[in-house]
């Protein structure tokens, strides 16, 4: 019985995730990215028959295995571009410091500026890294892992969402700071959304993910004892 509700699962979520891509190739909207409409989509079949979300997963892990092998996979535009990222690694760096920086401090300070409790702050502030670090680094503040995966999340669809209206606000035009600025805040999603605008502008975001994921668990202690 596992078994069936295993291949059920993974072929609808495959379905949906198809179906939200042709959606968006029709109509290339921001807010039509195919993690969206298929997620809220799932989220809603879920709800509406009452599905428990660990059924789900007997065969949506089937699916999250592949997440692994998927980042792996971006290496292959890292080593096209190799040239350009050596060139422009110092700036790399000390953007995406910057950013480790201001999206830990932010969602410390804009948590406890709310009220938040205590734990739901330390599940926010590694939001902005991928989702294993995140649940990590939220475990070793006191924070909730579950719930940090839940921020992770949210960080990155809207990053890729809001992020090109924010670059285009801001005037950041060159491949440079567009790939810091998708893989800084809103990791392995926002570098999909990036990988669409450019080969070079992918590869800068794929090393500001990286980067990022080790930069904040480095200030994320130290901004804790800072600024709480």
């Amino acid at each position: 019985m596992s078994i069936l509700i295993g291949i059920i699962t993974f072929i609808s979520t495959i379905l949906i995730y198809f179906a939200s891509r042709k959606l968006y190739q029709k109509f290339p909207n921001p807010f039509l990215l195919p993690v969206l409409p298929s997620t809220a989509f799932l989220v809603t079949i879920l709800l509406v028959f009452h599905i428990p979300y660990e059924t789900y997963m007997v065969g949506g892990k089937w699916i999250d295995w592949f997440l692994g092998p998927g980042v792996v996979a971006l290496a292959y535009p890292l080593y096209k571009n190799w040239e350009i990222l050596k060139k422009y690694s110092v700036s790399i760096l000390v953007g995406v410091f910057v950013g480790a920086v201001i999206g830990v401090s932010t969602g410390l300070l804009l948590a406890k500026w709310i009220s938040f409790d205590e734990a739901i702050i330390y599940s926010i502030i590694p939001k902005n890294t991928t989702t294993p670090i995140a649940m990590e680094v939220s475990q070793s503040l006191g924070g909730i892992a579950s719930m940090a995966a839940v921020f992770v999340m949210v960080a990155g669809i809207s990053g890729a969402i809001l992020g090109p209206f924010v670059l285009k606000w801001s005037g950041v035009h060159h491949f440079l700071g567009r790939g810091v600025g998708f893989g800084s805040a809103s990791h392995a999603i926002g570098t999909t959304k990036a990988m669409e605008n450019s080969e070079q502008e992918g590869a800068i975001s794929t090393v500001a993910m990286t980067v990022s994921a080790i930069m904040v668990t480095i200030v994320s202690p130290i901004l804790v004892y800072l600024l709480y």
